[in-house]
Formats: structure tokens, C-alpha cells, sequence
């Protein structure tokens, strides 16, 4: 039956109307597990499951919306324009906290994944899970992984930010916007950039800039941590 479905159109289309499905249901129950990327995403891997449609298929169209993710990246730095004058003042905490957000990162995987005997090649698709799509895939592709399969890590990442990040803030007690906003948008890109939108504009601001700067500092230090861990 996958043949019926092999053009551009179908992919769009089935990734649209499942996320607004998911947006639908979200918008109805309100519980933060039932966020409409995971919702979305769970409908499309069912119906092609279903109707037996391999991933080329879908992503002859699903490529196209794949294509829109840097552009919405970049428009991000409105907010954080706005808030230029706060970045200047806090700029070397904010890269530090960057730093040491993606460099916790890194290690986390590495340990999870010699702890639980993870393949290689799977652990080093997983070094660039918390930056945002377009660049993960990329960093995957340079550094032996799998490109595609970093886009679900990253999906995940996202994901899972979203639905415990708030949790996290309250357990420690942090209250700061500065730091929610950079801790968001370091750990879990764009998905949890759009919810620090909703938090408020500082931590939208710093959230977006934390996507950014957390992808040019993954690009350098993910071969520097690989070459220190001889992967």
C-alpha cells in the first residue's frame, strides 16, 4: 500500500494533522505528558507502522517541514533582542552555564552508555541530543553516528525537558529567569524553548540564545570530548 502514499504531499500532510491532533489533545487534558510532539510523533510512527510505509517515503514530505526548523530557530532572536541589555550583563555566566550544561551532557551519556554496554556508534548519535535538529544532525553526520537516528535523541530530549523541567526548577528551588531560561534551552533545544516562551519573555530570550550558543559549542567540543575518551 506504500505506494499509494509515495509523493511530497503525504508526508506533509500527515505530519500536520497529527500535530494538530496533539495540540488538540493538549489543549483538552492540560497534563504536560501529553505534549503534542510526543502525541504527533507517536501517531505517525503507528500509521506508518500500520500501512507498512518505510521512512523515505514519509520524508520525501516530511523533509520539507524538517527544512523550516533553522529558519524558526533564527527568528527566535527577537526576544532575544529585546533582552540585549541583560545579556550583556550576565554574558559570562550565561556562556559558562552553556558550557557546563552541554559538557554534563556529554559525560552523562558516556557513563550511561558503558554502564548499560550501549553500541558506539549509538552512544556517539547520542553526543549531540541537546542541540536543536538541524544542528544535531549535522554534528551526528561529522562525527560517525547516525544522523537520523540523532533526531529522534534529540526529539527525546526535547521531550523529556519539557515534562520534567518545571519539576526540576521547583525540587532545587531555582527561581531565577536567567538560569531556567539557559538550563532549557542548553538541555532541551527548540521543543522546551517554546514552553520558556510561556514562562516568560526572559526565559524564552535566554533559552533561544542557549540553543545557538549550545551548537557552536557542541561542534567544538564533541570531537575534543571523543579525542580526550579515545572514541
Amino acid at each position: 500500500m506504500a505506494e499509494y502514499f509515495d509523493t511530497p504531499l503525504f508526508g506533509i500532510t500527515l505530519s500536520l494533522v497529527a500535530f494538530i491532533i496533539g495540540m488538540y489533545v493538549h489543549g483538552k487534558i492540560k497534563m504536560t505528558i501529553f505534549n503534542p510532539l510526543l502525541i504527533s510523533a507517536i501517531i505517525i510512527i503507528s500509521f506508518l507502522s500500520y500501512f507498512d510505509i518505510d521512512y523515505d517515503t514519509f520524508n520525501k514530505g516530511g523533509s520539507l517541514i524538517s527544512f523550516f526548523i533553522a529558519p524558526a530557530t533564527v527568528a527566535l532572536a527577537v526576544p532575544l533582542y529585546k533582552n540585549i541589555k541583560l545579556l550583556k550583563k550576565r554574558w559570562l555566566s550565561i556562556l559558562i552555564g552553556i558550557s557546563l550544561g552541554s559538557l554534563a551532557g556529554l559525560f552523562t551519556i558516556f557513563i550511561l552508555s558503558k554502564l548499560f554496554k550501549i553500541d558506539q556508534t549509538i552512544m556517539v548519535t547520542m553526543f549531540p541530543k541537546s542541540t536543536t535538529t538541524a544542528i544535531s544532525m549535522e554534528i551526528a553526520e561529522q562525527i560517525g553516528g547516525i544522523p537520523t537516528l540523532a533526531v529522534a535523541f534529540t526529539a527525546v530530549a526535547g521531550i523529556g525537558g519539557n515534562l520534567i523541567g518545571e519539576y526540576v526548577f521547583k525540587l532545587f528551588k531555582i527561581n531565577d529567569k536567567v538560569s531556567k531560561g539557559v538550563a532549557l534551552g542548553t538541555a532541551s533545544h527548540a521543543v522546551r524553548t517554546a514552553k520558556a516562551m510561556e514562562m516568560g519573555e526572559t526565559e524564552g530570550a535566554l533559552s533561544s540564545l542557549s540553543i545557538g550558543v549550545a551548537g557552536i559549542v557542541s561542534v567544538f567540543l564533541i570531537p575534543w570530548f571523543m579525542k580526550l575518551l579515545i572514541i
